[in-house]
């Protein structure tokens, strides 16, 4: 059974691309068919549409993350201090405006193209739900402001909660420039137009291995592609298929539900439209509406991977789906008799930073890879396929200048000291939080665990 997004976006759709069989020869291979690859394989073809592009998925189009997600289009705004201390100051305000362009391409790409992702763009509240989080992101606020980039404002408690339809926000911060979509819905619509350009899609096509005699050569179950570029984009599968990346990233579940239709509830709560809904814990609450009145509540922080290694519980219904709904209930008393729907989750590749990172694989000129969107890649990624596909074109842009494109900035520890210190560290976070809701100071020690958390960019931002 696919989660519910994927599921919702299959029907009626015609069958899979065939797999690869024998030997192929391309320009360029895209090895994943989630956001990443597909986004660089169109901005490939737009910028040459006579390049031979072939991409490989081990599963279907948007079988990983892409399809699954909270669906919430946010922007780097929060992360302007983290970017201008990796980065600098200048990068870090071209990157966030790059992503606050992102928003409005990707929307512009899915009108041109007649892709029906449900696309809403009616802004995103990043709330307070104990008295802890209040003030929480006036410090990037006030930056950004300064530079004339914010585009946060404050609303008072009377209007957060109205807008968010729950009672138990205790503040907020509106930002315009944000969206919501039927994730699986856009990434179908990605592959749809992928090959009306003329991308060669192999999909039930597990890649195998990487080698060279010169050039690369990707080898699959029953075939192989010899081409002059490649790039890999399988993003939280990074770390168990090339062990230099193993320490890059750490391998945490989101875990999601969604209710049965109930608009008449929705419209007496006053939440109908495409608002996405943030809380400023360490592992967010995240949710949204759909449009045909459902309710998506999700939650970060859960299932830790040992090793980097995609367990089999990510493709699952979720373990915490019955936390899940207690948690709904209490944003939303007036839902706790509407069915869950579904429950679902999936693996978040965390980088060290929070941010994703991109890179020439072993230094070479031909092999480029991108990953670790740390739980916020729907509009990332877009800005992902530009790095991508101007890395195989070999442009001299500012994308390719871009310090993102130096590899991964930071490792986690080796095993088994990261797996169990990411349990330690999540407990001491759950106890955190749990005292700040009942409005109880928590232990220090827990508190002084959550800063490393912090520190890390582990956030979880759906």
């Amino acid at each position: 059974m696919r989660p519910f997004w994927l599921e919702q976006a299959l029907r009626g759709e015609a069958s899979d691309a065939p797999a690869l069989q024998g030997a192929v020869n391309a320009d360029v291979c895209i090895v994943g068919g989630g956001f990443t690859g597909l986004w660089t394989a169109l901005q490939l073809k737009r910028a040459n549409p006579h390049l031979d592009v072939v991409l490989i998925e081990a599963d279907i189009c948007g079988a990983g993350a892409s399809g699954r997600n909270g669906g919430c289009l946010l922007t780097w705004e929060t992360r302007f201090l983290t970017l201008r201390r990796l980065f600098g100051e200048s990068e870090a305000l071209r990157l966030v405006e790059a992503s606050r362009q992102t928003v409005d391409k990707i929307t512009a790409f899915c009108r041109e193209h007649r892709i029906d992702a449900q696309i809403r763009v009616d802004g995103t509240l990043y709330t307070a739900t104990s008295a802890a989080q209040i003030g929480s992101a006036e410090a990037v606020k006030a930056a950004l402001d300064e530079r004339g980039m914010g585009s946060f404002v404050s609303l008072d408690v009377e209007e957060v909660r109205r807008r968010a339809g729950s009672k138990r926000h205790l503040a907020g911060d509106f930002s315009p420039v944000a969206a919501t979509v039927q994730p699986a819905l856009l990434v179908r619509g990605l592959r749809r137009v992928a090959l009306e350009m003329g991308v060669r899609l192999y999909e039930k096509t597990a890649f195998e291995s990487l080698s060279y005699v010169p050039g690369p050569l990707v080898r699959t179950t029953y075939g192989e592609v010899r081409a002059k570029r490649v790039v890999l984009a399988i993003n939280a599968w990074m770390a168990q298929t090339f062990p230099q990346f193993e320490r890059s990233i750490a391998l945490v579940s989101s875990d999601m539900i969604i209710t049965e239709r109930a608009p008449e509830v929705l419209e007496r709560l006053g939440f109908t439209n495409g608002l996405s809904v943030l809380d400023s814990r360490t592992f967010v609450y995240y949710y949204r509406t759909t449009p045909d009145g459902r309710l998506m509540l999700g939650k970060g922080g859960n299932t830790f991977a040992y090793g980097g290694r995609v367990l089999p519980v990510f493709d699952q219904p979720s373990p915490y789906r019955a936390a899940l709904a207690r948690d709904l209930s209490g944003f939303f008393p007036e839902l706790a008799s509407v069915p869950i729907a579904a429950s679902w989750n999936g693996p978040s590749d965390r980088s060290a930073t929070g941010l994703p990172f991109f890179g020439r694989l072993d230094e070479r000129h031909d092999v480029f890879y991108g990953f670790g969107y740390s739980g916020n890649g729907v509009g990332p990624s877009y800005m992902g396929g530009e790095i991508l596909s101007s890395l195989v074109l070999g442009l001299d842009n500012a994308w390719t200048r871009s310090p993102l494109v130096r590899g991964p900035r930071g490792v986690f520890p080796p095993e088994p000291i990261r797996y169990v210190g990411s349990l330690v560290v999540r407990d001491a976070i759950r106890r955190k939080e749990s005292a700040e809701d009942a409005g109880a100071k928590p232990w220090c020690f827990d508190v002084a665990l959550s800063r490393l958390a912090q520190a890390a960019g582990k956030s979880d931002k759906a």
